[in-house]
């Protein structure tokens, strides 16, 4: 098993590598009927493409997708859909000084542990680059959800960066800037902070809130397929993230039973410490899930490796490289709830044919 597919029912197969010539994505189980052209795909793109921002990688790539099968006259046809996304700008000779040196950080030294080999430019399958299959996918989920009546959104915001925290939400805030934080003083220094970073070479991590609104009661599968637990393999599969919370997440262990639970009342619950999902099943209320990325490990500051024999070595990462995953990583976080959502919904409608 290559580990490049997830879901069961909405199931997604991601392929390619950061300095081929294409990467894109396989997606089987959407229904037919749902109304897709490239147009629907290429905004979600657009928000996570390389090239935009104060803390963005400066490869530029258009990242236009291009439907090769599963769509006729503008709808989907129940086959699988194949989307690809054409590499353009990949500067592979500036890894090339690198090729038998293992990154810290970075996963060249387990894929040479497990495969013997690995495609050293930019990283390979291992790349960020990858992700912009997933966000391709999520938006064909998120056109499914919404065309067959489920009134689901997601969204997004970060409430820290470089160790600088969120004071207030302000969600008009948080759509009007690129780093999508809600809190107009927090931004500030986040900008400062990231230009301080950038010129002493290093790199920064953060933490992004994702919240799915009017998701119903009843999706998620008893024991070992937990909504919760799909959310957070979904998290935990993009390459950046090492930790995953889901409502009041850590805080839960430092609470009292009376203080934790939600308790509930004719008109609904009263709190939401549970992030929307008891038992593994949604309960109607928002998901909220808190996703903590690391910094880039691509930094420009010399750090100690060894070579592939296991030499000594002094490496500065050369090549063009974000410094921090946020912004870029948080509509792929987006996608991955909606791919998440939508797998739900379709086995939800396999055991239970009159609920929608």
């Amino acid at each position: 098993m290559s580990g490049s597919t997830f879901g069961k029912c909405f199931q997604v197969s991601t392929w390619g590598e950061s300095h081929g010539p294409a990467l894109g994505v396989v997606i089987q189980g959407c229904p037919p009927g749902i109304e897709l052209d490239e147009s629907v795909i290429q905004k979600s793109l657009d928000k996570r493409k390389p090239g935009h921002g104060v803390a963005s990688t400066k490869r530029k790539e258009p990242d236009i997708p291009e439907i090769m099968s599963g769509i006729f006259e503008g709808k989907t046809t129940g086959t699988p859909i194949s989307i690809m996304i054409r590499n353009h700008d990949a500067k592979s000779r500036d890894y090339s000084d690198i090729a038998s040196l293992f990154r810290p950080g970075h996963g060249d030294f387990t894929y040479h542990a497990k495969y013997g080999i690995r495609d050293y430019r930019g990283g390979g399958r291992a790349s960020a680059r990858e992700t912009a299959a997933r966000v391709a996918a999520g938006a064909v989920a998120e056109a499914f959800l919404r065309q067959i009546g489920h009134n689901i959104s997601v969204d997004s915001m970060t409430v820290a960066l470089g160790g600088i925290w969120i004071e207030k939400k302000d969600f008009a805030f948080a759509a009007s800037n690129s780093f999508e934080c809600p809190d107009q003083n927090a931004l500030g220094k986040i900008e400062k902070r990231i230009d301080e970073v950038r010129k002493s070479g290093d790199s920064l991590g953060g933490v992004l809130e994702i919240t799915a609104r009017n998701v119903p009661a009843g999706l998620g599968e008893p024991v070992f397929d937990k909504l919760d637990a799909d959310i957070a393999k979904a998290m935990m599969s993009i390459g950046a993230v090492k930790a995953v919370e889901i409502g009041s997440g850590c805080e839960a262990a430092v609470k009292t039973g009376f203080d934790n639970n939600d308790q509930i009342t004719p008109s609904g619950f009263e709190s939401n410490n549970c992030g929307g999902i008891l038992a593994g099943i949604s309960n109607g209320d928002d998901i909220v899930v808190r996703v903590h990325v690391k910094p880039i490990p691509s930094i420009l500051k010399e750090q100690k490796t060894v070579d592939d024999k296991g030499n000594p070595c002094v490496l500065s990462t050369r090549g063009r490289h974000d410094i921090c995953a946020i912004p870029r990583i948080n509509p792929v976080c987006r996608a991955m709830l909606y791919l998440v959502i939508a797998d739900h919904v379709l086995r939800q409608k396999a055991i239970s044919p009159q609920k929608s």
